[in-house]
């Protein structure tokens, strides 16, 4: 059974950084593109990041290029998404995911491909 675990999730004034981590088991995580999505209150569940079974590949939302960066590691099972200079609109429940094949996907079509997530990690920004 796929389990997918966030944590790191909080309360924030803009401009701040914080790092959520999502720890994964019952896969072989690191043959599994890993990707990050956030859902605000009233909106619809939209992609944040991605990254290749490697990490060597990453892909990102242009809301947040520049300021998250989306990083794993194999060892742990773990993936990670820094977030930096972080605004009130961030403001989301971040999940973590995995798609339902294994092995290198285009990373832009991984949010087509999800059929796992995570509980999810609530991000709060205050002005």
């Amino acid at each position: 059974q796929v389990q997918l675990v966030e944590s790191g999730g909080g309360l924030v004034q803009a401009g701040g950084s914080l790092r959520l981590s999502c720890a994964a088991s019952g896969l072989p995580f690191s043959m599994y593109a890993m990707g990050w999505f956030r859902q605000a209150p009233g909106k619809e569940r939209d992609f944040v990041a991605a990254a290749s079974p490697s990490g060597g590949n990453t892909y990102y939302a242009d809301s947040v290029k520049g300021r998250f960066t989306i990083s794993r590691d194999n060892a742990k099972n773990t993936v990670y998404l820094q977030m930096n200079s972080l605004k009130p609109e961030d403001t989301a429940v971040y999940y973590c995911a995995a798609p339902n094949r294994l092995g290198s996907v285009p990373l832009p079509l991984l949010r087509n491909m999800i059929d796992t997530w995570g509980q999810g990690t609530q991000v709060t920004v205050s002005s």
